[in-house]
């Protein structure tokens, strides 16, 4: 009797190389959950999986369908879809030209993609089809690819989430400090990239503060962002789970005003939410900058001929 492989499915499926888990995608064009908080409705993302190892990331729960568990193995198993940029042209050859997300079930440019550059042919497919994006990171190496971005006409969304390097060592400890991503902003701007600042998650009791609200949003202007898009942190399943047992070590005076807070769902009280995002909106208008999600332009396609970096 021929012996059951017990081993996770996305090990039996995928080909490991340099600790990274190389598979071929059925699919690229996803469903963006509810709960992400986002414009966009659907999302395209090379990676699987996050080494910036965020606490609250509410991408969590797709490594359980991997056969992995949602809290350490999603920090450190990354998923690359090998063939994302093949895959990608084949679906927008028959997509309606919604927006798309790019990079939410993890950074498009976090360390995979320094070993297998899938971002250059991902943009230059999604500019070739006409489709408006925008991309999702809080890394640096996303200035790689500032020039084709701009020549495109991208969005790029950076995560800043809270201006104090206190709190981001404790939930954000794999991705660079928030000075780091300012000045990523600053830089993007500066290479004519549109770039916004996607605030999330902001964290109730831990970042949610006045004080800390408006050092936030005043940095966040002052680096020349266009919009301020705010998200409260969502604990959806996957992601509930992994935030709680943390804020049990680190915050146990806390963890039942969560439980008071969140619904079973996963989403903050709608009196909470509302609260903060009015409050983070008329930091915005005191600063002079945008609140809200940037509208989508649909564009043309572009030319064959584009230059992938």
């Amino acid at each position: 009797m021929d012996a059951v492989d017990e081993r996770p499915l996305i090990e039996r499926r995928a080909v490991v190389r340099g600790g990274f888990y190389e598979m071929q995608a059925r699919t690229m064009i996803e469903r963006v959950p509810q709960s992400a908080g986002i414009a966009q409705r659907w999302a395209v993302s090379p990676y699987r999986g996050c080494a910036h190892a965020c606490r609250g990331c509410g991408a969590r729960a797709g490594h359980r369908r991997l056969g992995l568990d949602a809290g350490a193995d999603f920090d450190t198993r990354v998923v690359v879809k090998a063939n994302a940029v093949e895959r990608l042209r084949a679906e927008l050859g028959r997509w309606g030209g919604e927006a798309l997300a790019v990079g939410v079930s993890g950074d498009c440019y976090q360390e995979a993609e320094r070993t297998y550059r899938l971002m250059p042919g991902v943009v230059a497919a999604l500019a070739g089809a006409g489709v408006p994006f925008t991309v999702y990171t809080k890394s640096p190496l996303v200035l790689r690819d500032a020039a084709l971005l701009a020549e495109v006409g991208a969005q790029v969304a950076v995560s800043i989430a809270f201006v104090d390097e206190r709190i981001r060592r404790t939930v954000e400890p794999g991705a660079v400090g928030a000075q780091a991503r300012l000045e990523l902003v600053s830089s993007l701007v500066e290479a004519g990239v549109e770039c916004r600042v996607l605030m999330a998650p902001v964290l109730p009791l831990l970042s949610d503060g006045a004080d800390q609200l408006a050092a936030t949003v005043r940095r966040i202007a002052a680096a020349g962002a266009v919009a301020v898009e705010p998200v409260v942190l969502r604990l959806p399943v996957g992601t509930r789970g992994w935030f709680v047992e943390w804020l049990g070590r680190a915050h146990p005076e806390l963890v039942a005003r969560y439980e008071e807070l969140y619904d079973r769902s996963g989403l903050p009280s709608p009196g909470y939410e509302q609260r903060i995002l009015g409050q983070i909106g008329q930091l915005c208008r005191g600063y002079g900058v945008a609140v809200g999600p940037v509208g989508a332009v649909p564009r043309e396609p572009r030319s064959s001929q584009l230059t992938v970096l």
